[in-house]
């Protein structure tokens, strides 16, 4: 992945457009450890979102990607994937953000390596971002309000790679599998290390996953192009993984960055389609908050951003479509201030329309 911009886009732009936490207060959300004596005293940097009512809800296991720049690690956050994880939570699903070994506040460096682009070793890797994410999946089943039984996991980029090895030596209650833009190994645009090697991977993988999966890759993925991804698919399914393939149309400069959220309506789509092919579409809860009707094109954009930030935030915004916002504030009050304040640089009235997650009543 590509250094700062990975982690800018996969935290900012993995929120999802038209799909933000209104009226919160229908979901539980809770951030929590890991229990993994490979990963130290601290475990794994987790977070958790399922519908609030009582109940046991089937996990959602989420599992991030790898940045290019090894820098970028240290900065990433399972609240990067806060937007992704409420998709599937009003969907039904207890949904888990887990940061692997070596990634956010989880402890482990390197770990996950692959060695040197010349002779990469993705077995390695692989198998130190499953151990990770089989550590997540023990965690589950020791809570009250999560089932295992029913689960899926969702994968991006190297967490896609890493959700398809799980289905490869699928733990118990496991039923669908979910791949965006999945592979390791990007150096730079039309380069990656060893394809080969990874194509080969993907077809060892494929001799032992039969648990139904969906990929999905965009005609511009900078990162794993059509052809590789195509001969991804063909090695795997080739040697008996389950596989419903999407070659979704491109997506802005780059398609890898297709889970994200100005194309929301189009990748919840996809999963949609397969969750209810698998009759795992449990419900789809709550209205999504509406950008203010003022908002020019600029403007909804920077609303979906101000969506899949984390509190405490605010959006202001003017009669003339003149906006500002801020978020991971101190305090409500703070998000207030500063958001009306940066609005008001350029109009008069500025009011704030969205606190936190929910309209500004």
């Amino acid at each position: 992945m590509d250094a700062s911009r990975w982690w800018k886009l996969a935290s900012i732009a993995l929120a999802i457009l038209f799909a933000p936490l209104a009226r919160s207060a229908e979901f539980y959300t809770e951030d929590l450890r890991i229990p993994m004596a490979a990963a130290g005293a601290r475990g794994l940097e987790a977070f958790l979102m399922r519908p609030a009512a009582s109940g046991q809800y089937p996990l959602a296991l989420i599992s991030h990607g790898s940045p290019r720049n090894v820098d970028d690690r240290a900065g990433m956050t399972a609240h990067g994937y806060r937007a992704t994880a409420f998709e599937f939570a009003r969907r039904g699903f207890a949904a888990l953000v887990v940061l692997r070994r070596g990634y956010g506040t989880s402890s482990g460096g390197l770990i996950d390596s692959f060695g040197s682009c010349s002779h990469p070793d993705y077995r390695h890797a692989l198998t130190v971002s499953v151990a990770d994410l089989e550590a997540a999946i023990a965690a589950m089943q020791k809570r009250n309000d999560v089932t295992t039984r029913g689960m899926i996991a969702i994968g991006y980029s190297a967490g896609g790679l890493a959700t398809v090895g799980l289905t490869a030596q699928p733990p118990p209650g496991l039923v669908a599998a979910i791949n965006f833009a999945g592979g390791r190994g990007s150096a730079r645009a039309g380069m990656v290390c060893g394809d080969k090697t990874l194509v080969d991977l993907f077809r060892q993988l494929g001799t032992t996953s039969r648990v139904p999966m969906l990929w999905v890759y965009a005609s511009n993925d900078g990162f794993f192009a059509p052809e590789l991804a195509h001969r991804f698919r063909d090695a795997f399914a080739g040697s008996g993984g389950k596989v419903t393939f999407v070659d979704a149309p491109a997506f802005g400069k780059d398609g890898h960055f297709l889970f994200s959220n100005s194309s929301a309506a189009t990748w919840t789509s996809y999963v949609d389609n397969f969750l209810r092919a698998q009759n795992l579409l449990h419900r789809i809860a709550m209205d999504p908050v509406p950008a203010p009707p003022q908002l020019g094109a600029n403007g909804k954009d920077a609303f979906a951003q101000y969506l899949g930030h984390v509190p405490h935030k605010a959006f202001a915004v003017a009669p003339d479509g003149s906006f500002g916002w801020r978020s991971h504030m101190p305090t409500v009050e703070d998000a207030r201030r500063e958001a009306l304040e940066a609005c008001s640089r350029h109009a008069r009235g500025c009011n704030i329309y969205a606190i936190d997650d929910a309209l500004s009543r």
